[in-house]
């Protein structure tokens, strides 16, 4: 007998051998019908898999979000069945679902075309209507082996021959169509439902290795019901709409081209645009605390086999040999470098904790089809931070830490929408009694620090220490994982770095690895995504463009330009022999923020008309109030607080004099 543990916290008795369908069945006909998976003790099961144990159970059905993943698989391996139906010799490899959707990567000789999509899915749609039911069956190694040999399925074979020795092996059969998989799975291929769409085609590399042989890849979306697949779906096209490589093209920010790729070409205005975060970020950065400093680009590959980012990242690092014998590689982060700093010369308990920035360019070999736009690249900066603190400071720093993400998310117009804690991962450095402490620490720390619940990433963390990972979420919805806090016993250690303790005692510090943006460029490509390039004033790369209606107002255009320009606005004039009205569409598609029209009459009144993005009317001042009105709306977030706080602390010490 078998006793289960029910979510309400009841607990029944089962036989030996029962499956969750009989479980769900001895509840409730309703709920048997209704049933797809079971979870045990946190792991999916199939419906009809006998249970292998007691423990923590529960029912899943349709509704369940745990069930959405599986719904997903189950898509992924109808559409192999189809495409195998449509394309007889095509070989199936690998078809895992993911985030929003699923894929499956294919071997064929001909490719595919985008009309091709719709042909599968409607294939695909005639397999959920056949219900064809999906069996898990135990096989042996060699039978699998020289069954999907003998049916021409090489990707397969490959795959169970890599397989540990021992190791079940599992097949799935889905009517006639069978394939190698872990499960679970649903029932029947109509529990899969009809609220899926085949969405782009893309190349891929057997088992991701570019030496390997080139497959094709189709991706494609997969949701619990049809509102879900058209409210997804809608998402995507405003996402397009919003897309910073479109974005990028059309204000001219930017560019990216192949003798370069996985780097960036800034245009004028785009790099007045970085400039000013880094400016931001520097702002925030003095006022936290923070020292500046600037390390090697290029280092020698022994430091990095001290770090242990040899071992980890050195296939991934630009490395070079000079005529003397040296190996140096490019840095493919700061934190090596960072260490030497604190390294040189004596430090004591006083001076810590020591917060070390730098805006550092980091440079790593990223495969040609993972780069995407300025989001994915070879060369990008970040602004990374590493923290030299004692122990009992930890939870200190870490809260300081959280509140200045959080400031600067909002700053941006983002909010903070998720934290999870990664945990050690297979490939690390450090005993596990350092990682239980570090993990030990950060949990306490985050869970002191931030007020929502934080989700457990095993095997995730950094090979040296366990990291806290900071998703926000954009004015569409999207989350983006940006900032990142990771607590480090390890570089310490390996690195020698020490301070002299109250005691005069030698002692470790601990290094707390930060960043807020993580990749700037990549931090600026969400920001563009977010505003789809209508910034906030203080944020666009122009902030007003004067534009004259008549060419007897120029002389007056350009003194207004001047006189903002001065005021610290970013400023451009619009003398063309052009109509007002086709003036103010152009600019405003050019996402301008301010149009400042002026004519014969603001000429000789000496005032201007204000015309805002996104607003019909406009709004006439005089040239000293447009100036001033503007430079206030223009100033960044951080330096308004300060400006505010100024003046309330001016007024409050006119209170108190007077009071005196």
């Amino acid at each position: 007998m078998i006793d289960l543990v029910f979510p309400d916290g009841s607990k029944r008795q089962y036989d030996d051998g029962v499956t969750g369908r009989d479980v769900a069945a001895s509840i409730a006909k309703s709920l048997e019908k209704r049933a797809l998976l079971i979870k045990l003790d946190g792991a999916l099961y199939d419906l009809d898999r006998p249970l292998p144990a007691g423990g923590a159970f529960e029912i899943l059905t349709r509704e369940s979000p745990e069930a959405l993943d599986t719904i997903r698989h189950d898509a992924s391996h109808v559409m192999a069945e189809a495409v195998q139906e449509l394309f007889p010799g095509t070989q199936v490899t690998i078809g895992p679902a993911i985030e929003d959707g699923f894929y499956y990567d294919f071997a064929r000789e001909t490719p595919f075309s985008l009309d091709d999509l719709a042909t599968i899915e409607q294939r695909m749609k005639e397999i959920v209507d056949r219900d064809e039911p999906i069996v898990r069956e135990v096989w042996g190694r060699d039978e699998a082996i020289q069954h999907f040999k003998e049916i021409g399925e090489a990707y397969k074979a490959e795959i169970i021959s890599d397989l540990p020795v021992g190791e079940e092996i599992s097949v799935y059969r889905q009517g006639q169509w069978k394939d190698l998989c872990l499960g679970p799975h649903l029932p029947s291929t109509k529990h899969v439902g009809k609220a899926f769409k085949l969405t782009k085609l893309a190349g891929a590399y057997w088992r991701g290795d570019h030496r390997n042989a080139q497959l094709q890849r189709i991706y494609g979306t997969a949701w619990a019901t049809e509102a879900d697949l058209q409210a997804h779906l809608t998402r995507l096209e405003e996402a397009e709409k919003r897309d910073h490589r479109r974005i990028g093209r059309a204000m001219d920010l930017f560019h990216l081209q192949e003798e370069a790729k996985g780097m960036i070409f800034w245009h004028p205005k785009g790099w007045t645009f970085y400039r000013t975060v880094e400016a931001y970020m520097r702002r925030r950065l003095d006022a936290d605390g923070y020292v500046e400093v600037k390390a090697p680009q290029i280092m020698d590959r022994g430091l990095w086999e001290k770090s242990g980012h040899w071992e980890k990242f050195g296939a991934a690092m630009f490395t070079c040999e000079t005529t003397e014998g040296e190996e140096l590689a490019v840095k493919p982060m700061n934190c090596p470098g960072h260490v030497q700093i604190f390294n040189f010369g004596q430090k004591s308990y006083r001076d810590l904790p020591l917060r070390m920035a730098e805006f550092g360019a980091c440079h790593r070999y990223e495969p040609s089809g993972a780069l995407h736009g300025i989001m994915r690249l070879r060369a990008f900066t970040q602004d990374d931070a590493h923290i030299f603190c004692r122990e009992e400071q930890i939870e200190e720093e870490t809260t300081k830490f959280v509140r200045l993400l959080n400031s600067v998310y909002a700053d941006f117009g983002l909010e903070l929408h998720s934290v999870k804690l990664a945990l050690r991962p297979d490939l690390r450095a450090g005993s596990d009694e350092v990682w239980d402490i570090a993990e030990e620490k950060l949990d306490r720390a985050a869970r002191q620090a931030i007020n929502m619940p934080i989700e457990r990433l095993r095997g995730e963390g950094a090979f040296y220490g366990p990291k806290l990972e900071f998703h926000l979420r954009d004015a569409i919805g999207r989350t983006w994982q940006c900032g990142t806090l990771q607590l480090d016993f390890v570089l310490p250690e390996r690195l020698e770095a020490e301070y002299i303790a109250e005691d005069g005692s030698k002692q470790r510090p601990v290094m707390l690895h930060r960043a807020i943006c993580g990749s700037m460029e990549r931090f600026m490509g969400v920001v563009i995504e977010n505003y789809a390039g209508s910034f906030p004033l203080w944020l666009a790369p122009t902030q007003v463009v004067v534009a004259t209606i008549t060419s007897d107002a120029n002389d007056y255009a350009m003194r207004v330009a001047q006189e903002l320009s001065a005021a610290g606005l970013r400023v451009e004039t619009d003398l063309r022999n052009e109509k007002i009205n086709y003036k103010v569409r152009e600019h405003s598609l050019a996402k301008t923020p301010v149009i400042a029209v002026v004519g014969r009459r603001e000429a000789e009144e000496g005032k201007v008309a204000l015309r805002r993005l996104g607003s019909d009317g406009q709004q006439i001042l005089s040239l000293a109030d447009a100036v001033k009105t503007l430079a206030l709306d223009a100033d960044a977030p951080d330096v308004a607080r300060h400006a505010m706080g100024q003046t309330a602390a001016a007024r409050g010490a006119v209170g108190a004099r007077e009071a005196g």
